[in-house]
């Protein structure tokens, strides 16, 4: 089995729990990412965030189809 190439730090803080939303920093870059809820996502979790953000879904997709 080959060594891995890379390996990355991510701290993952909760930021306000009833909405959903948090803040992901990873290693080597010094802003952090907002993950929240929006659209269909907020109203499955059934909650009203005063700003929407991203979801971790959102993520992926993009990632995936990056």
């Amino acid at each position: 089995m080959s060594e891995p190439i890379a390996l990355t730090k991510i701290t993952v803080i909760q930021k306000d729990t009833p909405n959903k939303i948090r803040e992901a920093y990873i290693g080597g870059f010094s802003e952090p990412l907002v993950f929240g809820v929006h659209g269909g996502v907020k109203q499955f979790y059934g909650v009203n965030p005063e700003v929407e953000y991203p979801s971790t879904l959102d993520y992926i997709v993009s990632a995936a189809g990056g």
